[in-house]
């Protein structure tokens, strides 16, 4: 069982959302606005947010930000607008999926059980600490430090490292790092791998490096 945040201003979206998710075995809590998520945000832990958009008092990209900065908690984000800026907004906000309303809540529930799935693998013991020079990479506490510093990631940029590095030496294709990261029927294309590897280099700082395009093919952690 997981504990969702529904956040919509609508209360028959959050109706269908409730239904369906207790149908799964989920708890489910609800919040007609921005404020009021990042509110429940800082008073309670949850496994995964819902987050519509267009919502008074605050929208959803504001909210997301604001949880952010406290809370290491996977988003999907809900929306009627379906144009690519707005996706890639999302993702470089950090959410972890995009859903365009109308949607299927069947599909919606096989999207939240595959953010659900990714979030809860676990990795070998051998593969839990690695350091590469002055980078170590702590993948159970979910850090990255830079030369003792703390690197502040966003959730996705924390999934992408890590998956580099556990498959490191080993060329991915974009299509494969969109399969495997964003998981289910994800409607990314190119643009949202190469914005996020972008944005994951320039937060590696000098050992940023490590990530090397392979041309026409994706990328690969090379150690």
């Amino acid at each position: 069982m997981a504990k969702i945040l529904v956040a919509d201003d609508e209360q028959k979206i959050r109706e269908v959302i409730r239904e369906y998710s207790e149908f799964n075995g989920h708890e489910i809590t609800e919040a007609a606005d921005g404020m009021t998520a990042v509110g429940l945000c800082k008073l309670n832990d949850y496994d995964l947010i819902i987050m519509d958009i267009m919502m008074p008092k605050l929208d959803g990209y504001s909210a997301c930000k604001e949880i952010r900065k406290t809370r290491d908690i996977p988003i999907i984000m809900l929306s009627a607008r379906s144009e690519e800026y707005d996706k890639l907004f999302g993702f470089e906000l950090g959410i972890d999926d995009y859903v365009v309303k109308p949607f299927s809540p069947k599909e919606l529930m096989a999207r939240i059980n595959a953010v659900l799935n990714r979030r809860s693998q676990t990795v070998k013991p051998t593969e839990q600490v690695m350091r590469f020079d002055g980078l170590e990479i702590n993948i159970p506490a979910r850090t990255v430090a830079i030369d003792g510093e703390k690197a502040e990631l966003t959730p996705r940029e924390y999934d992408l490292l890590f998956y580099l590095v556990e498959n490191r030496n080993i060329a991915l294709s974009r299509d494969k790092l969109l399969s495997d990261i964003w998981g289910y029927d994800f409607f990314g294309d190119d643009r949202t791998i190469d914005t996020h590897i972008k944005n994951l280099r320039n937060n590696l700082g000098k050992y940023r490096d490590y990530i090397v395009t392979l041309r026409g093919v994706g990328y690969k952690f090379e150690a």
